[in-house]
């Protein structure tokens, strides 16, 4: 597959996360990405988060095949033939303070190849986080989403809260949400 202006943000993870792990590094989807996927493109990110130790340079040599550059400022990878780009966050995976090892996280089948991609739980997890330490609404807004159109571990998440030292409230109006499911 190449990459062309009509590549979907799934198709080109796919094709990123492949060529990373075919140059031995281990990298997670996360972030809008991962909310995207989780709720069936209600929300659509354009910049692709891959969390991994790796370095700057291994990071070049396993992405310049695909015809990406490392921007002016260095913090993204861009592609000329597509709006989305590439950011590194750093290492750990991690959300609040729960660490998660990389191969804990199971590969997404898709029908271009697998895909390394955070859980649904652990995307709202993320959002959550977001939403209780800096107040980020958007962030809430996506943790609903994902509750909506994907199968979460409400125990999880409420033992998270817990965790987090935030209240269960949030967790009982996810949960409210997800068991209305898809909104038509």
């Amino acid at each position: 597959m190449a990459i062309e202006s009509d590549i979907t943000d799934i198709e080109l993870a796919v094709l990123v996360s492949c060529a990373l792990e075919q140059a031995g590094i281990t990298a997670t989807l996360v972030g809008g990405a991962a909310v995207s996927i989780h709720s069936e493109n209600e929300y659509k990110s354009m910049d692709l988060d891959f969390v991994t130790a790796a370095s700057r340079r291994s990071l070049v040599a396993a992405l310049e095949p695909l015809g990406f550059v490392l921007a002016k400022d260095e913090r993204h990878f861009e592609h000329p033939d597509t709006e989305y780009f590439v950011e590194f966050p750093p290492s750990p995976l991690e959300f609040g303070d729960r660490l998660v090892e990389h191969t804990d996280i199971p590969l997404l089948e898709t029908a271009w190849g697998p895909l390394r991609v955070i859980s649904a739980t652990l995307c709202v997890m993320d959002r959550l986080a977001a939403f209780w330490h800096w107040n980020d609404r958007q962030a809430w807004d996506q943790a609903l989403m994902v509750a909506r159109h994907s199968e979460v571990d409400f125990d999880d998440l409420s033992a998270f809260a817990r965790e987090e030292g935030a209240g269960l409230l949030d967790i009982e109006k996810l949960r409210s949400v997800g068991l209305e499911g898809p909104s038509s």
